[in-house]
């Protein structure tokens, strides 16, 4: 039981560090463009205006997809409570994988979104470019 428990809390850390930093993002994208922290890619860091707006969007996203990460990596966890260690452990691998998937997809729409609607220099472009 306590390796099913181990591998529960593990489970669980992606989805909880999505929801948080989701929560950060919307709320309070770092203040300033900087190579530390925050939603870094050439285009998001063009100008405080691309970087705002891709910490919003980057946010929301994670923000919503951790709480589905949270309730079906706990939902496929319990199926395997009293299983064999390989079974948790399968499982695990399945689990933590979807995670890291869906923990990296959201950047690219969000550089699809970030291109759409700023040109190459980072400003808006028109309404009648979009």
């Amino acid at each position: 039981m306590k390796f099913w428990i181990f591998m529960f809390i593990m489970n669980l850390l992606i989805p909880i560090i999505m929801i948080i930093f989701g929560k950060l993002f919307i709320k309070n994208a770092p203040k300033s463009i900087n190579m530390a922290y925050g939603y870094r890619t050439s285009m998001s860091m063009k100008n405080k205006d691309t970087w705002s707006y891709a910490h919003k969007l980057f946010g929301g996203i994670w923000y919503k997809l951790g709480f589905v990460l949270l309730i079906l990596s706990i939902l496929a966890s319990l199926f395997t409570i009293n299983r064999s260690e390989n079974i948790i452990s399968t499982v695990t691998l399945i689990i933590q994988t979807t995670e890291m998937i869906v923990l990296i997809l959201p950047i690219f729409y969000v550089e699809k979104k970030l291109k759409k609607i700023f040109d190459s220099d980072g400003n808006r472009k028109s309404i009648e470019d979009i």
